[in-house]
């Protein structure tokens, strides 16, 4: 079977393109449904990963068209897409279900054809003798062969033309040798030996068996699509959040809008039960939303005039208006739907495992089934042929190569949409394997530990009536800053109506401050670390107040113009609650905390002892971050960094897992492993656990699949039947292969009902 194939883009996000649920070529996706040309499973459709643009009209007024599903404002029916909706899974579900039906309608009637002998009298053979009911076997087998199952037999071709041996060779190669075999006896028996025959001097006949196992196969193929379709429920339930329409506030009055006509900086109407439509900030009334699907957290949050709001999150009882600042893929939710169907489909460090094994699986079964072939034709009882025969084919259906394949990318698809409602968003599967390995985290402080919405304390100057001049100096500065504590000071600006002034050649230095020219005067701005880099003058009366305030655990930053420190402003952000507990707990999971900030001694020192931390370093410039981080795993040691600005951003991309809060920038984001939504440290101990939870199933999946191709195999072969004279029928081998698949999906679904 041919197939288009692309390579995957960053902007293929639509529906109408295919992977293979084990991942067999990466990031491969085709453009049409078919069968993966590695392992031979049916290929599923990546979910559409961008809000649906489904129209729904009227059955009896086509004039009424609207972007959601509900009832016809004229005649109150329900409305009905406009173009059809049937999911590709629940296509091919429908699709197998059909082939099911007649397999089963066809392999029953040849089973019990088959088991006429058993019946007390033999009822049958009075009806037509023997020779009639192997004909009719013939006949009945031909749908099951032809049409229901014939899939089988083109991914076995596939298979073997392009080398790629898996499953379907296996089972191919059985049923396709049974059938073949059974009708030449039924044509030609006189061309076997007698090793073959009854001792009525027929040929035995596996019609039954070649139906009756194609027909569990078939059945293990349906359980398996609707296991699937549950595996991606996480994803599926993100897409349902983002809403189809908004209301846009234009001259003061209000229509609906489809959400891919909102543009930046469109004022937007949210109602009360309503989705928020993209990112924004609220600029008109308050309200209370529920955060819940973005964050994990239950309780809703209070928002007013300046507060940001998240596409898909859900408005409580009050109306008010936002503006939107990012639309379309740039709202958080779509990153957070991008980033879980990236995360799905790769690959973990323990799959290579699995990988190297399956290579070599198919031809060594192979060669012990026909090895198993020649033993029993030798040493077996009469009539050996038979035997060998029948068990040959066993040990090719039992033998399940697919149950290894799918026994990782099962397990982290799930983890994966288990984190993301949980708040947590894990940007690939190897960052989820090692998550659970981490021997040390190194914390920032700023919107880390502490909220990271800091306000001014106070203003302090040298003389007294300076202090209105310093605020309009330092607010005009920072308006061209994008530093958390830099907002804090405009904000505090335009609360006491400072006139903001020009500022020329601004310049930010990171871990240090900003500096600039206003009205040919430069002022800085910073720690004393700019202080000295600027020769600044610092008397010691101010020197001795700042530390006063640094030892209240306050960021305090120097004001100077030119050559001369005037005075300080003091910021207070307040530890997250949250911050105290979540470090005690890690502490106690034998992972070592260090707090690494750019603020002073003083001020670190305040916070290292409120949070109970032994380790904190000070002053610290994005690259002492980085250099630590490289010296730690110079030791061998595995790293965890987590922070939430531009500066962290090297030490994100340089640490084993990056943990970027959710509530910092997207530079930071994009640097890390793992973004906690909420931005929270307890969410690192969420993703802690939801690692270990994940790698203990992926074990036990492997474990499964190798336990049961170890017993499987030898016991199909006949190693029990010298000692205990017990043999396993192809047909109990079928049904034994077609469920291992299923219960590795099944033990994998289990993740979405772990608590983290």
């Amino acid at each position: 079977m041919q197939h288009k194939h692309t390579h995957k883009h960053n902007d293929e996000k639509g529906s109408g393109s295919y992977h293979c649920p084990m991942n067999c070529e990466g990031d491969k996706t085709y453009k049409e449904a078919g069968n993966c040309p590695v392992c031979g499973m049916d290929l599923i459709e990546q979910p559409k990963l961008t809000p649906s643009s489904t129209q729904f009209t009227c059955p009896m007024h086509p004039e009424i068209i609207k972007e959601e599903t509900g009832s016809c404002p004229i005649c109150g029916m329900d409305l009905v897409p406009m173009s059809p909706q049937d999911n590709e899974e629940d296509k091919t579900y429908k699709e197998l279900l059909k082939k099911m039906k007649i397999a089963t309608a066809f392999s029953v009637p040849v089973f019990l054809i088959s088991m006429a002998d058993l019946i007390p009298g033999k009822p049958l053979t009075s009806i037509l003798p023997q020779e009639g009911w192997d004909i009719t076997q013939f006949f009945l087998t031909l749908p099951v062969v032809f049409y229901a199952c014939w899939m089988f037999f083109v991914r076995a071709y596939d298979s073997v033309r392009t080398w790629n041996l898996n499953m379907f060779t296996l089972i191919g190669l059985g049923t396709g040798v049974a059938f073949v075999f059974s009708v030449f006896a039924l044509l030609f028996p006189d061309i076997f030996p007698d090793q073959f025959k009854t001792e009525s001097g027929t040929v035995y006949l596996y019609f039954e068996a070649t139906a009756v196992i194609l027909t569990l196969v078939l059945l293990g193929q349906l359980l398996e699509a609707r296991a699937h379709s549950q595996t991606s429920g996480a994803l599926k339930e993100l897409l349902k959040l983002a809403p189809s329409e908004a209301t846009i506030v234009e001259n003061g009055e209000e229509r609906v809008i489809s959400i891919h006509d909102i543009k930046k900086g469109d004022l937007l109407r949210v109602k009360p039960g309503d989705k928020i439509p993209v990112d924004g900030e609220v600029v008109e009334g308050q309200s209370s939303i529920d955060e819940s699907m973005i964050t994990g957290e239950p309780i809703p949050v209070d928002k007013s005039t300046g507060d940001k709001v998240s596409s898909g999150t859900i408005n409580g009882t009050k109306s008010f208006v936002m503006i939107a600042q990012k639309v379309g893929a740039d709202t958080l939710l779509s990153q957070i739907i991008q980033m879980v169907n990236d995360a799905s489909r790769s690959r973990a460090p323990i799959q290579k495992l699995a990988d190297k094994i399956s290579k070599y699986f198919v031809p060594i079964v192979v060669v012990i089934s026909l090895g198993t072939f020649a033993l029993w034709a030798t040493f077996g009882p009469e009539p050996a042929y038979v035997f060998a025969f029948v068990n040959a084919i066993a040990v090719l259906i039992i033998a399940c190569p697919c149950a290894l394949g799918l026994a990782t990318p099962m397990s982290v698809m799930v983890g994966v949409g288990k984190g993301a409602q949980s708040g947590i968003l894990i940007k690939n599967a190897e960052a989820l394997e090692t998550m659970n390995k981490i021997d040390i985290l190194i914390t920032d402080k700023t919107g880390t530990l502490t909220e990271g919405k800091p306000s001014v304390d106070r203003i302090f100057a040298m003389q007294q009536d300076r202090e209105e001049s310093i605020l309009e100096d330092i607010a005009s500065l920072n308006q061209q800053s994008e530093h958390p504590l830099a907002d804090a000071v405009v904000k505090y600006a335009k609360q006491k109506n400072i006139n903001f002034k020009d500022v020329k050649d601004f310049e930010a230095i990171a871990g240090k401050g900003v500096t600039g020219y206003i009205s040919s005067r430069k002022v800085i701005l910073g720690n004393l670390s700019l202080m000295k880099q600027e020769k600044v003058t610092i008397p010691d009366e101010l020197k001795n107040e700042i530390i006063k305030e640094q030892k209240l655990g306050k960021t305090v930053s120097y004001v100077a113009i030119d050559n001369e420190a005037l005075g300080y402003i003091s910021i207070v952000d307040a530890i997250k609650k949250s911050s105290h507990e979540a470090i005690d707990e890690l502490v106690k999971s034998g992972i070592r905390v260090i707090m690494m900030t750019g603020d002073n001694a003083n001020t670190a020192k305040a916070v290292a002892s409120q949070l109970t931390l032994s380790e904190f370093q000070a002053e610290c410039l994005p690259q002492d971050k980085l250099n630590k981080i490289k010296e730690l795993q110079s030791e061998g040691l595995i790293v965890a960094m987590a922070g939430d600005g531009i500066n962290d951003s090297p030490a994100l991309a340089q640490a084993n897992i990056g943990i970027a809060m959710g509530t910092g920038t997207d530079v930071a984001m994009q640097s890390a492993n793992i973004t906690l939504v909420k931005g929270d440290l307890k969410g690192i101990l969420k993703a802690k656990n939801l690692s270990y939870e994940v790698m203990k199933n992926i074990k036990q999946n492997l474990f499964f699949a190798f336990i049961y191709n170890a017993l499987g195999v030898p016991i199909a072969a006949g190693v029990l039947f010298p000692v205990f004279g017990i043999l396993l029928s192809p047909m109990i081998a079928a049904t034994a292969m077609s469920f291992s698949s299923v219960s590795v999906i099944v033990n994998s679904l289990r993740l979405k009902k772990i608590s983290l």
